[in-house]
């Protein structure tokens, strides 16, 4: 997608404009995340460029893109270029020995000596006199 989005609309709001204008782009990303993968690729990534014109745009990351279109339009500015790019990646392999943080707490848990065989206790109710 390559577009260039005006923030000035007749009759509207200008807080509307650019809620549409990002509503736009969020569309746009996962219309493409809908796509089918090709073969050996894992995901989608997107290859971004934003700025007040095509020649001033840069490069961002995709979870930098809402931002630089608001702080554009705070800016002052009365239009935005936007560029973004669909490719199909794969991710790298994982290093050897690469434990996730849910793992590393769950074996920190089994160290601790922490086996659950007070957890029937707790959901006992005391006996009333």
């Amino acid at each position: 997608m390559r577009k260039t989005y005006s923030f000035q609309a007749e009759g509207r709001h200008p807080d509307r404009v650019l809620e549409a204008v990002k509503h736009d782009i969020r569309k746009y990303l996962k219309r493409e995340r809908r796509r089918d993968l090709p073969e050996g690729a894992d995901f989608w990534d997107f290859d971004c460029r934003i700025g007040a014109d095509k020649d001033s745009a840069e490069g961002v990351l995709l979870s930098a893109l809402i931002a630089r279109v608001d702080a554009i339009a705070k800016g002052g500015a009365t239009e935005a270029y936007v560029e973004v790019l669909a490719r199909a990646a794969q991710r790298p392999p994982r290093p050897e020995g690469w434990v996730s943080k849910h793992e590393a707490a769950l074996a920190a848990l089994d160290e601790s000596g922490s086996d659950g065989e007070d957890a029937s206790d707790d959901n006992a109710q005391e006996a009333r006199p």
